[in-house]
């Protein structure tokens, strides 16, 4: 089993096979509108841009399961990606990534690639966790998505290789990137 495995639907609703991106690298990424990690958005489209002819695609997944910050609709999001960070890397339908009803494609990568903890040496990283510890405490156990803006990097074959928490922006995944080029 890997990533091809999984059906998903874009966010027009239409299914997609992830087989469709069979010998490409990919970065899966949830994502949200009214995140503090919304404009690695940019940092995204950055790398989209710099490496989509050399076989990477960007495919993100809005999630509105942490503190109601993807409160758009498939259309919405796309405009607001589009107008505001000149995304156009593919969507993906909303979607749960954590808990009960969470996408089967996000149980493969969280299972695939556990948490590993946060980089308490940056600031970026001890900030989010001492505002989960106030407000959603909850989110920390476990192996599943802590918080938008989770990044998994998958390889030509299917399989997952890395895990990259929210803090890490796209710009320190280059060098992991390239390697699967």
């Amino acid at each position: 089993m890997n990533v091809y495995s999984f059906k998903v639907k874009n966010i027009e609703g239409m299914e997609v096979s992830l087989e469709e991106y069979k010998g490409k690298a990919l970065l899966i990424v949830n994502t949200a509108s009214k995140c503090g990690f919304t404009p690695q958005f940019e940092g995204l489209q950055n790398l989209y841009e710099k490496y989509k002819d050399k076989g990477l695609e960007i495919l993100g997944f809005p999630s509105n399961q942490f503190a109601d910050q993807e409160p758009l609709n498939g259309g919405e999001v796309k405009n607001f990606c589009m107008v505001n960070y000149g995304v156009d890397f593919p969507l993906f339908e909303k979607i749960d990534v954590r808990g009960d009803n969470a996408d089967p494609l996000f149980n493969y990568l969280t299972q695939q690639a556990p948490f590993k903890g946060f980089d308490m040496s940056r600031e970026s990283d001890k900030g989010l966790v001492s505002f989960i510890k106030e407000k959603f405490p909850e989110l920390l156990d476990g192996d599943s998505i802590k918080w938008n803006f989770t990044k998994f990097l998958v390889d030509k074959e299917g399989n997952v290789i890395s895990r990259f928490e929210p803090p890490v922006t796209p710009s320190d995944l280059e060098t992991d990137i390239e390697k699967l080029l």
